[in-house]
């Protein structure tokens, strides 16, 4: 008699947690290092002719400043980003003493890189640009 009331306080306990039946479920995330600089927002907004003021309104500030021979500026963005997707599953069938289950994980991640180039004149207004991006 006690073994049935034991066996029958672990069958209510399991199904409290969750049933007899496991459950598979996946889930994705994203981390982003990405401060929302793009090929189009340079190609759209930087202008020959833009103040350096103008030009850290739309991009913030540069990451590297070097001066040429004429002690013209060239200020250079270089962004980072990286994408990762991750995926984890689980299921099985469990039985009130023993059981069988299983779980599985996986992940994918993908980066992206972004490097502007803006050179400026003597007066301190940009003179030319030049972008890169690549994905890999």
């Amino acid at each position: 008699m006690k073994k049935i009331l034991h066996l029958s306080l672990l069958l209510a306990a399991l199904v409290g947690m969750g049933g007899l039946v496991g459950c598979s479920a996946s889930t994705g995330n994203t981390i982003e290092n990405d401060e929302k600089l793009t090929v189009a927002k340079a190609q759209k907004e930087i202008k020959i002719g833009m103040s350096s003021a103008e030009v850290v309104e739309i991009l913030g500030s540069p990451n590297m400043i070097t001066t040429d021979d004429q002690r013209r500026e060239t200020w250079v963005y270089d962004r980072m980003s990286t994408q990762v997707d991750s995926s984890s599953s689980s299921k099985g069938v469990w039985i009130v003493i023993a059981g069988a289950g299983g779980s599985k994980a996986s992940a994918k991640s993908s980066q992206r890189t972004l490097t502007i180039i803006v050179k400026f004149d003597e007066q301190g207004k940009v003179r030319d640009f030049s972008y890169r991006s690549s994905s890999f």
